[in-house]
């Protein structure tokens, strides 16, 4: 893997930002939602936010044909059976078909169309000069994005131990501002896989591309806890730099997702 390029005169937009927006959230409120009995610590301090879940927990239990209301009594799916009945599809890790490539990311189950987000790509995200060099020593996941700003999406060695470190520093009372779970085998969000996506090939054309998205201000702070990226410098007041992977054609069950580093999009 190299580090991506991408001409300033290319544009890095397939889907806007609210569509970005609009998927991340829905798929990041029905997870909530599905974990609704470990958010207890938050919604002891936060009635109205309780309130607004408890709403949308009854709205779903009715879809499920659920008689009780009791949100102590609900189901809980996995995380990739409630991103199946959200957006209708699953992803996962698996050995890919490109011969050496190690790991790569398949749809599973379902059905996903055109100008979808299908995956993220985690990691601690650096700002232009910030120390970085140590991290990316024989590290084949660092993503660079347009304006210069690196993602390391490694989950092993230093990359790892500096992205929980970052989170666990950036944690605001029982509000985490990140995901830690894609560091592990459990994924809370069963979106962020997306490092492990493989560069296309002459055999194999890309399927998805890159898209830069930076987390407006205004988004929910009980739904950070799914975000999996987190800044390395605490002192920078800036939006969050996220990363999606979006589909540039349908893509059927048992496929393998490719990218291309250097896809631009006219």
């Amino acid at each position: 893997r190299t580090l991506r390029y991408v001409p300033e005169s290319s544009q890095d937009k397939i889907i806007s930002d609210e569509d970005v927006f609009e998927t991340l959230l829905k798929i990041f409120k029905a997870l909530f939602i599905n974990d609704f009995s470990r958010q207890a610590h938050i919604l002891a301090l936060f009635p109205e936010i309780k309130c607004k879940y408890l709403e949308l927990l009854t709205v779903e239990q009715k879809r499920s044909k659920v008689n009780s209301c009791d949100h102590q009594s609900q189901h809980v799916f996995s995380p990739e059976e409630v991103l199946f009945s959200t957006l209708g599809f699953t992803i996962t890790r698996d050995r890919s078909s490109l011969v050496s490539a190690g790991t790569g990311v398949f749809v599973t189950k379902g059905f996903v169309p055109k100008g979808m987000v299908v995956a993220m790509y985690p990691g601690t995200v650096y700002r232009k000069h910030e120390p970085i060099f140590f991290q990316s020593l024989g590290n084949p996941f660092i993503f660079r994005c347009i304006d210069g700003v690196l993602i390391d999406g490694n989950d092993k060695g230093l990359s790892r131990s500096v992205y929980r470190s970052c989170s666990r520093r950036d944690q605001f009372g029982p509000f985490q501002m990140s995901d830690e779970s894609w560091l592990t085998a459990a994924l809370q969000n069963p979106l962020a896989v997306g490092q492990y996506v493989n560069n296309c090939s002459q055999e194999k054309a890309a399927n998805v591309c890159y898209q830069e998205f930076d987390v407006p201000g205004y988004f929910p702070v009980e739904l950070k806890q799914y975000l999996p990226n987190i800044v390395y410098s605490h002192d920078i007041e800036s939006h969050p730099r996220c990363v999606v992977l979006v589909t540039l054609r349908d893509i059927k069950q048992g496929e393998e997702l490719f990218s291309n580093y250097y896809t631009l999009v006219s």
